[in-house]
């Protein structure tokens, strides 16, 4: 089965429902509570839809969201190791950083699937924006 990470700007589509790129993010999730991949996300991706959400909706519902959200997704570790790792490498990006190390460190993740392909451009993990990976999976 294809395992993915999943940035905070393809989640935050499905919630926010941003057009067009919602299409994209509700076909992901679905394949991951369908169980046809399996999704990840990292503790800062978790921390990042709360903080976004929680302008809009109260605590409560914004919890009630994100377990939903673990319902269907996996949480990398995020260790010592992942952060100095992010420290010390050429990511412009220090939260992106973070996220590909956790991801590299897990060892299983074949692709990151984001709008912000260019962030990750030192990435030795895939990486495909969702249209690009939607488009991959039905072939």
């Amino acid at each position: 089965m294809k395992k993915i990470l999943v940035d905070t700007d393809v989640i935050l589509d499905f919630f926010f429902d941003r057009k067009p790129f919602s299409e994209n993010s509700t076909i992901i999730l679905n394949l991951c509570e369908n169980k046809i991949i399996e999704g990840y996300v990292t503790p800062v991706i978790i921390n990042n839809i709360y903080y976004l959400l929680r302008r809009n909706a109260k605590h409560e519902k914004v919890i009630e969201k994100l377990k939903l959200l673990l319902t269907i997704l996996n949480v990398l570790k995020m260790d010592k190791s992942t952060i100095e790792k992010a420290l010390n490498s050429d990511f412009k990006d220090f939260e992106d950083a973070l996220q590909n190390f956790s991801a590299v460190n897990f060892g299983e993740i074949e692709a990151i699937i984001t709008r912000n392909i260019k962030d990750y451009k030192r990435s030795e993990i895939g990486v495909l924006t969702p249209e690009s990976f939607v488009n991959l999976i039905n072939g």
